[in-house]
């Protein structure tokens, strides 16, 4: 099983990024390698912030996502909506919960800040292993958005 190296995809990330500053290709470049680092990332992407209060589906690797997101639902729009991150052990007892894929049992969605301090965006990981996430994803993951979205 592979388990990421938070140092290294830091690291890959940052070359990969460095010289870009549009949206959706950071995004996507994001997706793809987080998506590859570890087995237990069944579903990675962005929702991206289109409105006041609702999301659209963004870059992701995975099967199909929900297409549209109100801050007012699930597990990301909780993380949109109150600019914290969201660490669901069991996604079956989260309220109301937006079941994208009935095989998920667990998510990390990381709410996604520009450089003054506003969401744009959140990053959704899902995992078909209960309790797949911890505080070192939140730290590796938070750590990477940062770098890439506010610089």
């Amino acid at each position: 099983m592979t388990r990421v190296n938070y140092d290294d995809l830091a690291k890959s990330i940052a070359a990969l990024t460095a010289d870009e500053d549009d949206l959706v290709a950071l995004m996507a470049t994001v997706t793809c390698e987080v998506h590859h680092s570890d087995d237990r990332f069944d579903w990675t992407g962005f929702y991206r912030v289109v409105a006041p209060e609702l999301m659209k589906i963004g870059p992701y690797q995975g099967g199909h996502g929900c297409l549209v997101i109100p801050f007012s639902r699930g597990v990301c729009g909780a993380a949109a909506r109150t600019g914290t991150v969201q660490r669901v052990a069991d996604v079956d007892s989260f309220p109301g919960h937006i079941a994208c894929a009935t095989s998920t049992r667990s998510e990390l969605v990381l709410p996604v800040f520009d450089c003054t301090g506003t969401v744009i965006a959140v990053f959704d990981i899902d995992s078909d292993q209960p309790d797949a996430f911890d505080d070192g994803d939140v730290a590796g993951l938070t750590a990477i958005l940062g770098a890439v979205f506010t610089k």
